[in-house]
């Protein structure tokens, strides 16, 4: 085990080595895993910054299996939390300097911290995250809290109080849970501090906290916010050096938005510069698109993406309206894909994104698609074996054989596709379940599992008529 930057101790020792300190990050790595490499410099600098605060670790499995099939480590990198020497957690966390720095953060020390005057709590209230304080004077009920900061202390900030008098100047009078919102996103268009109506259980506090922390309109970044149907509104963000200025935009936003509350849509506003990729892989907006006036864009949990085409205006009207057609379902669903070709006719057909119902949702045919991306060093090994076999069923009209790039194309969200190539086959009269393809890759491989799956018995030959 090497503890990184700084300490170095031999892996033999290992659990000897962890229960040294109170609590440790360990990443259980090899030297030739890609995610490993591109973890280690994030790592590195997280483990600086941490110094003297959190211990980081390295195992490299390699040269210590035995240590890493102890801890059931099957995949790399691994991140585990260890607390006291114990195996306390899996990290799953960021991966980010920062993300893990924020994230083991909040793992040192106790999951909540006493608060004993005003100034206490002024001080733990006055961050860049939302805080959760407890305020009873039972006890029972206090330890019941701090059982519920304990498991959820990697995701929340928690302090807690049996001076009751402390909630006073917050409009708190009762024993409660208070959350109080980042100061640097107060508004008038919504309360910044919300009290709990019912406190028992963990359960109950994590459905709390769930329902209230992000407000109506809060700061997206590459590390919250993921997961739903989600308005972002994209522009020079910046709340350490430039809040009002920060604020002036938000406002605009939040008031719009107030009027469409109830209808499941959230809303956060970004910085345009952290979401420079995505906003011009996902949505084809560049460097000069909008100016230095917000640009906005809806992703849902289906994956449909909307951009808005009007300027943010100052009025807020065009805001307005784009949500107004968003919601009526007039909005045209933007989708990124590389342009049809012109002749498809080789054995193996190419899909994208603007052919893809057309082709694959053709309710007539089988088909095998396989997903690749230009540099993946499998796909390129697979490719004449792929044409191979579309050559070998090239005389079958029940079936297509086909590719999709998964990186210049959207994927529609049916087809889980985490790495390349994935290849699914799909069924005539269930286009909505395509089944993932897990055998070899060797042609007779692909054919054997066809003469099982395909609707009509496989027809071997060349002399197909095109599509």
């Amino acid at each position: 085990m090497r503890w990184v930057p700084w300490v170095h101790f031999a892996c033999s020792c290992f659990l000897q080595n962890v229960f040294v300190y109170e609590t440790v990050l360990v990443e259980f790595f090899v030297p030739w895993c890609g995610h490993c490499q591109q973890l280690a410099p994030e790592y590195e600098t997280a483990a600086t910054k941490l110094k003297g605060t959190v211990s980081l670790a390295k195992v490299d499995c390699t040269v210590n299996s035995e240590t890493c099939g102890r801890f059931g480590v099957n995949g790399y990198p691994t991140l585990k939390i260890f607390h006291n020497g114990e195996d306390f957690a899996a990290y799953d966390g960021p991966r980010s300097a920062d993300g893990i720095v924020s994230f083991m953060k909040k793992q040192a020390g106790p999951s909540s911290i006493p608060l004993h005057n005003e100034r206490d709590l002024d001080a733990f209230i006055n961050n860049l995250e939302a805080s959760v304080v407890g305020e009873f004077t039972l006890s029972i009920t206090m330890a019941e809290f701090l059982k519920a900061s304990s498991a959820m202390r990697d995701s929340h900030r928690f302090a807690h109080t049996a001076d009751l008098s402390l909630g006073l100047k917050h409009g708190v009078e009762s024993e409660t849970v208070v959350l109080f919102r980042p100061p640097r996103l107060n508004s008038k268009f919504e309360d910044s501090v919300v009290k709990s109506d019912e406190f028992v259980s963990t359960t109950s506090l994590r459905q709390f906290i769930r329902d209230n922390v992000f407000g109506l309109c809060p700061h997206l970044t590459a590390e919250n916010m993921r997961g739903r149907d989600l308005l972002v509104a994209y522009y020079d963000v910046d709340y350490l050096r430039n809040i009002k200025g920060t604020n002036y935009w938000r406002n605009r936003v939040m008031k719009v938005v107030t009027q469409f509350q109830s209808q499941g849509l959230s809303y956060a506003v970004a910085n345009r510069a952290e979401f420079h990729d995505e906003l011009e892989e996902e949505f084809g907006l560049g460097p000069s698109d909008g100016g230095e006036l917000p640009l906005i864009t809806i992703r849902n949990r289906e994956g449909n993406k909307y951009s808005m085409q009007e300027e943010f205006t100052r009025d807020r009207k065009s805001l307005g309206r784009f949500l107004e057609d968003y919601f009526a379902g007039k909005l045209k669903r933007q989708v990124k894909s590389e342009a049809a070709p012109e002749n498809n006719d080789g054995p193996v057909k190419v899909v994208v994104a603007d052919n893809f119902e057309e082709m694959v949702n053709n309710p007539y045919k089988d088909m095998l698609l396989e997903f690749y991306a230009p540099w993946c060093g499998h796909c390129k090994g697979l490719e004449p074996k792929y044409t191979e076999l579309g050559e070998q069923l090239s005389a079958d009209a029940n079936i297509v054989i086909a590719k999709m790039d998964a990186t210049a194309n959207d994927v529609p969200p049916t087809y889980d596709v985490q790495g390349f190539p994935t290849i699914f086959f799909v069924p005539t009269g269930q286009k909505d379940q395509p089944r993932k393809y897990s055998g070899g890759s060797e042609v007779n491989d692909f054919l054997n599992y066809l003469k099982e799956e395909t609707t009509r018995p496989l027809v071997l030959g060349t002399a197909r008529e095109d599509l």
